[in-house]
């Protein structure tokens, strides 16, 4: 049939042309604009990278401009340092020398004949090429190498003292972004569907929801108890959602973005019994679990091993955990690697999850092996063990301090509070917005808090987030932060902020 309506046109004998006039009244009718494009697109919105960060890239372009001119900048300050996302090596953290020496050699195995490398980067590299000849240039399996799955699910059984991991439960993907969407994908069916989500939480999850559809149902964490989740607010969950929406799922960041704690395990255990008993699928954003700075008061657990070792009690418990290589201490943000685990899940589930993974063929594959070693690195007795020891150790103590440094900053700061970051890569002050600055930015139309950030920018070139970009409780106002810059230039990070804040308290008080 087609074929003829084909053939048919070819011979001329299908109807003429329209006239250009009624080809233009088509274009006019039909072409994409934001006005016809899907509405939960625009209502989408994701803070990281919003207004400022914009505004911050053409403040970049200028000083770049003056550079290649041979002058100076056309700012008060020399550079825009981005403390808006935990992006580790744009801020000259430098990579872990095993990883890269791996990735090397998987994109460029002749170098293997060279003798440059450590014997055990040649054995890994080999352990990767046995599954994969020609290295990472050709598609995978859509769940990931069964090679760094297995790595994987080695890890998270040494990890929880199990022995139980299944590489066939895990899905590696393009940073744990995508398979928390994937996930969302699957549990979220339209508005009749909620996730409780933390309030401040990560914008990735307002965001998927409005995308989806669903209903966004928030429970605030407690601020004066260092970000903690209480079980009354928890248990509150159903006053916060709206008639006739079911609660499908609840997503818990530990250790914290933006607001940098980690959860005691006690109240681990209570949100693990909560969600059993309720039904709801506890998703576990653990992607900080390396970026732990005071382990002797705050551990980390993560909710698969509290699951396993509460037992039966919890037997109905449908968890999906996932973890990045973008974070912890190796940063490796651009090569978009991560995993999640779904466990108690059923396997007609699994199977439309597969599906949407193989929607996509494939994560990438230098994000899978990233994610092998990630979970896999050198051993004691290894040839590369003494140096990756070396840089793991260097990076976290000076997180740590660079930690420390930024939270006691801000605190001196008139009218801000800031809790300790015991954890993660980020500070999440509170700041105390004078009544002027308030009306000055209705006038804007803009948050208050927003209004200080976009002016922190200009002034400093300083780029962080607002929090109302995170959520957050009704009059109250705060920003995020990293504490990533490098820690001899974080004297020069704190001293433009104070400076600012200064003056921007005295402008409106």
């Amino acid at each position: 049939m087609l074929r003829r309506v084909f053939a048919s046109a070819a011979r001329g004998s299908a109807r003429p042309l329209p006239t250009p006039f009624t080809l233009q009244h088509m274009r006019a009718s039909t072409l994409v604009s934001v006005d016809n494009i899907n509405p939960n697109v625009r209502e989408a919105r994701y803070a990281v990278r919003g207004a400022i960060v914009a505004k911050a890239l053409e403040m970049e372009k200028k000083i770049q401009e003056s550079k290649k001119s041979g002058k100076e900048s056309p700012f008060s300050f020399p550079n825009i340092i981005y403390s808006n996302i935990g992006n580790p090596q744009s801020l000259k953290q430098k990579p872990i020398t095993f990883f890269r020496q791996v990735m090397a050699g998987l994109e460029y195995p002749e170098l293997l004949k060279q003798n440059v490398f450590p014997r055990d980067v040649v054995d890994r590299v080999q352990s990767y090429l046995d599954e994969a000849p020609n290295g990472t240039g050709a598609y995978t399996h859509s769940q990931g190498l069964a090679t760094a799955r297995r790595e994987v699910a080695d890890f998270i059984d040494a990890r929880d003292g199990t022995s139980d991991c299944d590489p066939d439960s895990l899905f590696l993907s393009n940073g744990a972004s995508a398979i928390a969407t994937q996930m969302m994908q699957v549990l979220v069916r339209g508005e009749q569907d909620g996730v409780m989500i933390p309030v401040p939480q990560y914008p990735l999850y307002s965001g998927t929801l409005t995308l989806l559809g669903g209903t966004p149902i928030p429970y605030y964490l407690d601020e004066e108890a260092q970000w903690s989740i209480t079980m009354q607010e928890l248990s509150d969950y159903e006053k916060s959602k709206p008639s006739g929406v079911e609660t499908r799922a609840l997503v818990v960041i530990n250790p914290g973005n933006p607001t940098g704690q980690c959860l005691q395990r006690p109240i681990m255990e209570e949100i693990v019994e909560f969600c059993a008993k309720n039904k709801i699928v506890l998703f576990a954003d653990e992607v900080y679990q390396e970026n732990i700075y005071h382990p002797d008061k705050a551990p980390f657990h993560s909710f698969r091993k509290v699951y396993k070792e509460l037992g039966s009690s919890v037997s109905d418990l449908q968890l999906v955990s996932l973890h990045s290589v973008s974070k912890g201490f190796i940063g490796e943000c651009g090569k978009r690697g991560g995993y999640g685990e779904v466990i108690g899940v059923d396997h007609g589930v699994v199977q439309e999850l597969y599906k949407l993974a193989s929607l996509s063929l494939c994560s990438n594959a230098s994000g899978q092996v990233m994610t092998g070693l990630m979970t896999n690195p050198p051993k004691p007795g290894d040839e590369s063990y003494e140096l990756y020891v070396e840089e793991r150790d260097g990076i976290l103590s000076s997180l740590k301090r660079r930690a420390t440094l930024v939270v006691d900053a801000l605190n001196k700061l008139q009218g801000v509070s800031c809790q300790p970051a015991s954890s993660s890569m980020y500070a999440f002050p509170q700041i105390t917005v004078p009544a002027k600055a308030v009306a000055e930015a209705e006038k804007a139309k803009m948050a208050p808090d927003m209004l200080y950030c976009m002016d922190l920018l200009t002034e400093t070139g300083i780029v962080v987030v607002p929090g109302s970009g995170f959520l957050q409780k009704e009059g109250t106002f705060h920003f995020r932060t990293t504490f990533l810059p490098p820690e001899d230039e974080m004297e020069d990070f704190t001293d433009r902020i104070a400076r600012f804040h200064e003056k921007w308290m005295a402008k409106y008080t």
